[in-house]
């Protein structure tokens, strides 16, 4: 089997490591696009961030020899990357996937992941696959198959948008966001408003291999003293130290981040359907906003309440359109 993975970042060299150690060939992109070749690929694997989907799409479309016989995987972040796959290459020749193995590099470029968690593929059309299932089975994955691929990303995406943005926002940890009381509140109002849009988009939750993402949208349906109490033992338990990785992105400098993909999802999603959003909605501005302009990130470095205010004076908005409609 030859497999072309574009975006040698963590996941990617992760997923490469595992297939080259069972006789896999794997090719890696080059990161000019003037410097791709073609290449006779039975499996393409996008691996970049959601905001270089784009460009993952050109890449491929230079380097895939024959891309009506390759298959064409997202392990990507958010929603809306495989719409793209789809439009670019087939429906067909798509398959979602989702991965929820804490994964790092080391200095030397190589993987470090834990035995927790696993891969779980959704194929976007009718066919299934099941020769790419056994083939990273036999990597040593745990891996699984769900039927609906929109369940699939979206509830990849609930556990995304946990203890993300809003950490990214005021600049801490997870460990450190839990003790600020009102946002802590909003991460909870946050997760229900993902859990309202999946309703009205008729997306059930799934659980993902190591995550009950179902207990997530539960715990976040509690009385919200309760839901503080559960959310709050996950949260530091599960990535407590860790940064999450709209943070790192802002800490990087980078001038866009994968919040659209996530919470902007939630929130497009919610105007769309009618769903109110405002937490999302204001995730999102905001992030985008300090993304752009670096200097607005000092409004909201642990200052919890300028982000409080935000969503406040957005809530208002919501409410006074509703009157007026």
């Amino acid at each position: 089997m030859n497999v072309y993975i574009v975006g040698r970042g963590a996941v990617g060299t992760y997923l490469g490591e595992r297939l080259a150690s069972i006789g896999v060939t794997v090719e890696y992109a080059p990161r000019a696009l003037a410097s791709v070749t073609p290449f006779d690929a039975d499996v393409a694997i996008v691996a970049t961030k959601a905001y270089d989907t784009d460009g993952a799409i050109e890449t491929l479309r230079k380097a895939i020899a024959y891309p009506q016989k390759c298959v064409f995987v997202s392990p990507q972040n958010g929603v809306g990357n495989e719409e793209k796959l789809a439009a670019a290459f087939g429906a067909k020749n798509v398959v979602a996937a989702a991965l929820t193995v804490p994964v790092d590099r080391d200095r030397d470029g190589h993987a470090n992941a834990t035995r927790e968690g696993g891969l779980a593929f959704a194929p976007v059309g009718e066919s299934a696959f099941n020769w790419l299932v056994a083939t990273f089975s036999s990597s040593g994955l745990r891996v699984s198959v769900v039927e609906d691929w929109r369940a699939l990303k979206w509830s990849k995406l609930a556990l995304n948008v946990v203890a993300n943005a809003s950490c990214a926002i005021l600049n801490v940890l997870p460990a450190r966001m839990v003790h600020f009381e009102k946002i802590f509140t909003l991460e909870i109002r946050m997760i229900r408003e993902v859990r309202a849009v999946m309703q009205a988009m008729k997306i059930a939750p799934i659980d993902l291999p190591r995550y009950p993402v179902r207990a997530l949208m539960a715990s976040a349906a509690l009385p919200s003293p309760v839901a503080r109490t559960v959310m709050a033992r996950s949260i530091a338990g599960g990535r407590g130290t860790k940064p999450p990785s709209l943070l790192l992105d802002l800490r990087a400098g980078k001038p866009q981040t994968e919040v659209d993909v996530l919470n902007g999802a939630v929130a497009a999603g919610g105007h769309a359907h009618g769903v109110p959003t405002p937490v999302n909605s204001v995730y999102t501005r905001v992030l985008d906003d300090i993304a752009h302009m670096p200097q607005l990130w000092a409004k909201y470095r642990e200052r919890p309440d300028a982000l409080v205010a935000e969503v406040e004076a957005e809530m208002r908005r919501v409410k006074a359109l509703a009157r007026e409609a």
